[in-house]
């Protein structure tokens, strides 16, 4: 039969028979790229149906026993995948180059494999390269199957053939299929074999993990239909200069997108964190001005972590402002309510703020640290030591209830801080340790002078 050519948006995954300059559904410049389909590419490589195994069903007909876990040995990944992996998911890891994601995956198969047959496929790795980088791992588990291919159709009959519980593809931008005329790494390919390892999970109950490298924007490379086809989406992150790496959910739909995992990179592989608020703390300076200690929530975990600014006369007409680790705008709008409810004149010097580790805080509770740490700059003066602070701060200077203070404020006293500034809120009477200095405060004034 006739082979189809369809053009297919690298942004947002729009597809349609003609090419465009600009992309209809997302209006991106240049992303429409060409490949052709045969027709009976869609069921190739997968198991075909019979005529009408599927019919219809009532909601209340449908079983709902709860979906079957197992861990992966891991105990931050399984927190970010909602306590463990489903049995039948598919999962995509995405992350820069060189951030840890293959050795993740391989420290994960030392321990699934006590219980599971799991397949390793790299089509980015020979098989001694595997072998070298699991005896550095010190990983060595006597029934992980390992292949180097890249061929989609080999890969699911060799899948077939072995029948592993679990799939790992490392990477989905090397694997291609030979019946679509595009190279590998393209949108055309990664949409074909991300629907071929789909629909092969969910028609055999298997557990597939594919690796993701992500493009320039820090968005996963490929079509945007990616992250629609599969059933959780994990972002692993951090600075590759730095040891530690921050692992959170897009996307998952078997638990929530709150939660994070923090692991360590040491020279024997990812080591979990189970006290990440410690760790992000070590070296914090004593009597040192411009460093405020923040309380902020992912998901269920507080975390603390060390927000530092520096307040510099500017040498030019323009003051420069640089935030690394928060919102970029939101630290702008911080430094003109300052201006204009504290009264401080910032119009003439340069703001940098910074949060150690590596860390990006998006929480709203941030406002207040990042203001105190800049007035402490700006004054050359250091807060108190064992003090820590959140609050979300208004346009009016006033501040403002956030969730989970009491979480914060226990999470403070168990790493020696011994004073909390904070909006005004009920805490209640129980749960509260007691020596513990709660400070609120209603406005920015009366923050900054309760400790400055």
């Amino acid at each position: 039969m006739k082979e189809k050519t369809v053009y297919l948006c690298s942004e947002c995954g729009y597809e349609h028979a003609k090419w465009f300059g600009k992309c209809p559904s997302c209006g991106a410049w240049n992303t429409m790229s060409e490949f052709k389909v045969k027709p009976e590419t869609a069921a190739r490589g997968v198991i075909a149906k019979p005529r009408g195994s599927a019919r219809p069903q009532t909601l209340e007909g449908i079983a709902t026993d709860r979906e079957e876990r197992f861990l992966s040995g891991m105990g931050e990944l399984d927190r970010v995948l909602g306590g463990g992996a489903v049995h039948g998911s598919f999962v995509l890891v995405g992350g820069e180059p060189g951030i840890g994601k293959s050795t993740l995956l391989l420290q994960m198969c030392d321990e699934m494999c006590k219980n599971a047959k799991v397949l390793y496929v790299s089509g980015e790795e020979s098989l001694r390269q595997i072998k070298l980088r699991a005896k550095r791992l010190c990983v060595s588990p006597p029934s992980l199957f390992v292949l180097a291919e890249t061929d989609m159709d080999q890969i699911i009959a060799e899948t077939d053939a072995l029948e592993p519980d679990i799939l790992i593809v490392d990477s989905i931008q090397t694997v291609y299929r030979p019946d679509v005329s595009a190279a590998p790494g393209g949108a055309s390919q990664i949409k074909e074999c991300a629907m071929a390892l789909m629909q092969y999970a969910k028609s055999r109950g298997v557990t597939i993990f594919i690796i993701g490298h992500v493009n320039k924007e820090g968005a996963l490379a490929g079509p945007k239909i990616l992250e629609h086809m599969v059933d959780c989406v994990l972002y692993f992150e951090g600075e590759t200069s730095g040891s530690f790496r921050c692992l959170r959910a897009a996307k998952n739909r078997y638990g929530s997108t709150n939660e994070i995992g923090v692991f360590e990179m040491s020279d024997h592989g990812l080591l979990e964190v189970p006290n990440p608020s410690a760790a992000m703390l070590a070296g914090h300076p004593v009597g040192a001005s411009g460093n405020c200690i923040a309380c902020t929530i992912e998901g269920t975990r507080p975390l603390l972590a060390e927000v530092q600014a520096l307040v510099a006369k500017t040498a030019f007409g323009v003051p420069r402002r640089t935030a690394a680790g928060v919102d970029y705008n939101r630290m702008v709008l911080l430094l003109a309510i300052l201006e204009k409810r504290a009264g401080l004149f910032l119009s003439n010097s340069d703001a940098y703020v910074n949060v150690v580790g590596g860390m990006r805080l998006d929480e709203p509770a941030v406002d207040l640290p990042i203001v105190l740490a800049t007035v402490s700059s700006f004054r050359d003066k250091p807060l108190p030591e064992g003090v820590m602070a959140f609050g979300e701060i208004g346009l009016t200077g006033e501040l403002r209830a956030v969730s989970a203070a009491l979480q914060r404020v226990q999470e403070a006293w168990r790493l020696g801080f011994h004073t909390c500034i904070m909006p005004k809120q009920d805490l209640g009477e129980q749960g509260v340790p007691r020596g513990m200095n709660i400070v609120q405060v209603a406005n920015v004034a009366e923050a900054i002078g309760a400790v400055l």
